[in-house]
């Protein structure tokens, strides 16, 4: 890579001077007002960006395209396996649908600043009841649908919504799963309690609804006026989306209007290198931030076609369900979480699926969520023939910190690797007091402050926790992972700082332990995570999943694995136990649940996470790690 390439020249004026970087690409957004200062950096360690500048973001996302000619196209393909549905909706449809119910909305009081909770499934009307709340600069905050009703009423109590929108049910996989019981208990148990609930009626699921506090979504939308975008600040509020704290309290991550509309439409054509038109598939759910930024914002700002999609990488009907939906609506770029693609070749090893459909539209496939190991990279790879890109970002940041940035100059691939900073981001390694350490070397990952636009301001109604992120190493925001710049820059997360390992003195990357294990040619997936030990301090453990149709014996695979960490990483590493099971827990994000794992194999009293997606799993967990001498016996 040249030092003067395309890439270092847009990268270094976004850190040299961001000022008129930033203004540049705000320049492609419609604004009521223009701002008076790109970045205010008046109370420190709190920046925000373009103050004085007024906006509405679901007039960016929406109104905008069908004033300038793409009213037609389809800005939501509702693609719903799991019951038989097929849904188009263009841009002029999604603009009555929005305004109408923001004008439902208006009827029932909420105003600019409230706040909503929408708690619903992956259905259309949701994304709607997003935009509507952007319509009228009312704050929202979406709780993924099913969420366990003692984790909704923390969120009510944080966020203290007006009104609460949500569905008569969801359905996972077979399973239909009412919402409404769960929502009733949640605020029974709240401290605070909405004023008013709009409840979508699902054909699956009849919902009761309480006299005088739930109406029904449909009855609301008969008579609902269309209104107006509302004007609101670039600082005001535009969503909360809670994301686990180290303690029981969720952190609400806020997002502004200004900095959010700016960042993500720059992104879509910088780092996806999408054009408006294009079929943009996030595959992901609205709960999380991928749903929020790359189902519903970056693609509606940007004038491309979002796909919804309700369904599973497999069983619903099986493991070629994503190329199906390439297939069917000419998805360009694919963006999901490498634990579909684990699952997809756990079931499919040898891609049968993928030969039964066209899937030629699709020019990359993205991966973030949680670390991508290389011999998922490589089945991806080898399956596509495509440029399969890791990328790194959190709920905080809103959009990716570090990616290979297709739209401004594709690199060389390195598996394990999301590639470079993303500009806008001064991505650091650093030790225990904030110095830089040299390339190779493994410490904390930090971004130098300012953080671009796009990632949060501060914590909703928290500024005292915000300032965890940024003081304990002052001038840096702290991401909480671990990694190093290799030789030629590139940059390696290696996990969360508490998936570091003390050895006997020795510090070793759980992570690098992952990445031998998934090596294995029956290995479908693995954890591996520390636990205490009285000698050595901490010696790691590791849990496999096989893929489907092995059937050689356990006893010598698990020797064979323990052989494989012995000979990369040498005795040091005291790997000396894994077991093999049929399952790992993991959020319904796919993320795997290693501190639970953990505290499971330590025999320490646990919570069930109120984001596990199968809690039965943690039975496997305590009863495999018996078998190999752990956890409560």
């Amino acid at each position: 890579m040249s030092s003067n390439s395309k890439f270092d020249e847009v990268f270094n004026e976004s850190i040299n001077n961001p000022d008129a970087f930033w203004a540049k690409a705000a320049e492609d957004i419609r604004w009521d007002k223009k701002w008076d200062k790109v970045l205010d950096d008046s109370r420190l360690p709190f920046y925000r960006w373009f103050t004085g500048g007024e906006l509405n973001t679901c007039y960016n996302a929406v109104d905008f395209h069908v004033e300038s000619g793409r009213g037609d196209q389809t800005a939501i393909i509702y693609d719903s396996p799991v019951t038989d549905t097929v849904r188009k909706i263009t841009y002029k449809e999604l603009l009555d649908l929005v305004a109408r119910f923001a004008g439902a909305l208006d009827k029932l009081g909420v105003k600019k600043g409230d706040t909503v909770i929408i708690y619903m499934p992956m259905i259309p009307q949701a994304m709607v009841a997003m935009l509507a709340c952007a319509r009228l600069g009312a704050v929202h905050s979406v709780v993924f649908g099913g969420f366990a009703p003692n984790e909704l009423a923390i969120r009510i109590n944080d966020a203290k919504p007006k009104i609460i929108v949500s569905a008569s049910c969801g359905i996972e996989g077979k399973k239909t799963i009412p919402y409404k019981p769960l929502l009733d208990e949640a605020i029974k148990i709240a401290d605070h309690k909405p004023e008013k609930c709009v409840i979508f009626q699902r054909p699956q699921v009849a919902a009761e609804l309480v006299a005088g506090r739930d109406f029904d979504w449909e009855a609301l939308m008969k008579d609902a006026p269309a209104v107006a975008c509302v004007t609101v600040k670039a600082t005001d509020p535009l969503y909360i989306l809670y994301t686990s704290g180290t303690t029981g309290k969720p952190k609400g991550v806020m997002r502004d209007n200004g900095g959010h509309a700016v960042a993500l439409k720059w992104s879509m054509k910088n780092i996806y290198n999408v054009e408006p038109g294009e079929v943009y598939w996030a595959a992901s759910d609205v709960g999380w931030v991928v749903g929020h930024s790359y189902i519903v914002y970056a693609p509606l700002l940007k004038g491309c076609t979002t796909i919804l999609y309700e369904g599973k990488p497999v069983g619903t009907p099986d493991p070629g369900a994503f190329w199906r939906v390439i297939s069917q609506h000419k998805v360009s770029v694919l963006f999901t979480a490498p634990t579909a693609f684990r699952a997809i070749k756990k079931e499919d090893p040898n891609g049968e699926y993928l030969k039964k459909y066209d899937i030629k539209s699709l020019r990359y496939l993205f991966l973030a969520g949680e670390r991508l190991d290389p011999d998922t990279y490589y089945w991806a790879s080898d399956m596509l023939k495509i440029p399969v890109i890791d990328h790194w970002w959190q709920t905080e940041t809103g959009w990716p910190i570090a990616a290979n940035c297709m739209g401004i100059e594709p690199f060389a691939i390195k598996a394990g690797s999301p590639t470079k900073a993303v500009p806008g981001y001064n991505v650091q390694i650093v030790d225990s007091e904030g110095q830089q350490l040299p390339n190779t070397e493994e410490g904390y990952v930090v971004v130098k402050l300012p953080l671009p636009p796009g990632c949060l301001p501060t914590l909703w109604n928290d500024d005292e926790r915000y300032l965890e992120y940024v003081e304990k190493l002052p001038g840096f925001y702290l991401t909480g992972d671990g990694g190093y710049y290799d030789k030629d820059g590139y940059l390696y997360i290696m996990g969360r700082i508490d998936d570091v390992i003390n050895v006997a003195g020795h510090r070793l990357s759980t992570g690098a332990m992952e990445e031998i294990l998934a090596k294995h040619k029956d290995v479908a997936e693995c954890a591996v995570f520390g636990v205490n030990d009285q000698l050595k301090g901490e010696v790691p453990i590791g849990f496999t999943v096989l893929k489907a149709g092995v059937d050689r014996d356990h006893g010598t695979i698990a020797e064979e694995l323990v052989k494989m960490v012995r000979n990369e990483i040498g005795a040091v590493a005291c790997f000396k136990q894994v077991a093999i099971v049929k399952a790992l827990p993991k959020t319904r994000s796919g993320k795997t649940l290693r501190s639970t794992m953990r505290k499971i194999a330590n025999g320490v009293p646990y919570e069930v996470p109120s984001t596990i997606d199968d809690a039965s799993v943690l039975d496997i967990i305590a009863e495999a790690a018996r078998t190999i001498g752990y956890g409560k016996k």
